[in-house]
């Protein structure tokens, strides 16, 4: 099952390895990982796409809090939430078929963003269905080009996220003089 879960971490190095190795050494492949600011200069949002069954799911969010840099984890599954993805796409789109592709982005309620002689570059939000039928009906025409950033998610404003687990906010404290194993990541 698809899940998308945020977490709230410390705006400091290393984070997003830690975050990230522990899905490896659990063996998770991650669908999506994105890590942003957020209105606190302190805090980063990671929105993390996985696909696994619930109690694995559980077992990830409590090992998730478990981490120090993590403020707080929440898992969107049964709750209103808003997601989107950004792409941007460049198609071949000679003279001739201009009219059908820009007809399609704003169809889809894209954006044309660069135009060349030959390609046109199309920027579009939403969901990643709603992208990944955008992009099934432009292979035809000959994708030159794509990237996506992934998936960003926040609860609805009208209805209160639920916070699956949230750490207690901790005070770090930096050494200089602490041993040098304790600076590197577990082998």
């Amino acid at each position: 099952m698809r899940h998308v879960i945020s977490a709230l971490v410390m705006n400091e190095p290393g984070v997003l390895a830690n975050v990230a190795g522990m899905f490896a050494a659990r063996g998770f492949n991650i669908d999506s990982l994105v890590v942003g600011r957020t209105e606190n200069p302190d805090l980063s949002r990671m929105t993390i796409v996985v696909n696994a069954d619930d109690n694995t799911i559980d077992q990830v969010r409590k090992q998730l809090a478990k981490l120090v840099p993590v403020v707080g984890v929440t898992d969107f599954q049964g709750s209103a939430y808003v997601e989107s993805d950004l792409m941007l796409l460049t198609v071949t789109a000679p003279p001739e078929r201009r009219t059908e592709v820009i007809a399609l982005v704003s169809t889809f309620e894209g954006k044309i963003t660069d135009v060349s002689p030959i390609t046109i570059m199309i920027e579009m939000t939403g969901n990643e269905e709603k992208l990944e039928r955008f992009v099934e009906i432009m292979r035809p025409y000959g994708i030159e080009e794509l990237a996506r950033t992934g998936v960003i998610a926040m609860p609805r404003g009208s209805q209160p996220s639920r916070p699956t687990t949230t750490a207690t906010k901790k005070t770090r404290e930096r050494k200089l003089d602490a041993p040098a194993q304790a600076a590197l990541p577990p082998s």
